[in-house]
């Protein structure tokens, strides 16, 4: 473990986040904010367990040729008895790093983690587990998402259940629309017998700057509507946007605190800090998001509005939610 973060700090290196958060000093992290994969198998960076069953990440006949379609996730049941088994590996995979991290973040420090709404409760309890306290869940609410619920007439329709359709006429298979994501506050807990006052002056860190986060005059709620800037170029299928990162920035770090995202893909997080005034920290183990990363970083505060020829993603795939699969 190095005395200071000036081998990392306000860079991203590429490589697994597991191999350098134990070189971190100590009590040397203001904020975690990172949109971690979710272990819903989105694509293959986010299969985070040891199924092997073939059909993950495949495409369905049904789904061949349309835009909206990109991978096939599985149906909450699974498809075999292995599949019972994600959610738990998924929890071991996020209490391995977590445990990293807890040394690392000053006493009284919030922990933003983002997540999907059917594991989220396994990042819970990795985290529980792992020392830190939960405080609140936030709702990031999206102007739109996809939706896609299939019309159970249909399905009855094309096997020739007339009598079927007629009494099911109106019921589809599917989810609501997707139009929320939970981001999991946590804090590391503080000196026992002191107050949350006390951490502030020790530690500069525990409070939130509601003055600087106000909307439209009125105190932020823990429902969040932020939405991409006109023209915010999104260049990661679980792309952020920039003024949702820039909010969560503002709430708990002053300037020339440090903001730590292991997981930081497009590098939503380090454009948010570097915007701010604040110091970053990012791991990013895709060379592929790594090179956008330092694309945006190096285009400056301009960084949410301008086109990367080099990603290899098209637009319309930002709009399905990343835990709206495989119905």
């Amino acid at each position: 473990m190095s005395d200071t973060n000036n081998d990392y700090l306000d860079k991203i290196i590429l490589g697994d986040c597991r191999d350098h958060i134990p070189n971190l000093p100590d009590s040397s992290i203001d904020l975690f904010l990172s949109d971690i994969p979710y272990g819903i198998s989105l694509d293959d960076w986010d299969v985070l367990h040891n199924n092997t069953n073939s059909a993950l990440l495949g495409q369905s006949p049904a789904q061949v040729g349309k835009s909206a379609f990109k991978r096939r996730g599985k149906p909450i049941n699974g498809w075999s008895q292995a599949d019972r088994n994600i959610g738990r590996e998924y929890q071991q995979w996020c209490q391995q790093w977590a445990e990293m991290v807890l040394p690392k973040m000053k006493n009284g420090a919030s922990l933003f983690v983002f997540g999907a709404r059917r594991t989220m409760h396994r990042v819970v309890n990795a985290f529980e587990d792992s020392g830190f306290l939960l405080k609140d869940v936030l709702a990031w609410k999206k102007t739109s998402a996809h939706h896609r619920a299939q019309r159970l007439s249909i399905v009855f329709e094309r096997r020739g259940l007339a009598d079927e359709m007629e009494n099911w006429s109106g019921w589809r298979l599917g989810n609501l629309a997707p139009v929320y994501e939970p981001i999991a506050w946590f804090i590391k807990p503080y000196k026992i017998g002191s107050t949350i006052a006390d951490n502030v002056l020790e530690n500069s860190v525990g409070a939130i700057n509601l003055q600087e986060c106000q909307i439209d005059g009125a105190n932020p709620t823990n429902v969040l509507a932020f939405w991409f800037r006109d023209g915010e170029n999104r260049v990661h299928e679980a792309q952020k946007p920039l003024n949702l990162m820039e909010f969560l920035v503002k709430l708990t770090t002053k300037e020339g605190q440090i903001v730590l995202d292991p997981f930081i893909g497009s590098g939503t997080t380090a454009v948010a800090a570097k915007n701010l005034n604040r110091h970053f920290i990012g791991f990013e183990i895709r060379p592929e998001f790594y090179e956008l990363a330092q694309q945006r970083l190096e285009a400056g505060p301009d960084a949410g509005t301008i086109r990367y020829e080099s990603s290899p993603f098209q637009p319309m795939l930002f709009e399905k939610s990343h835990d709206d699969y495989g119905r």
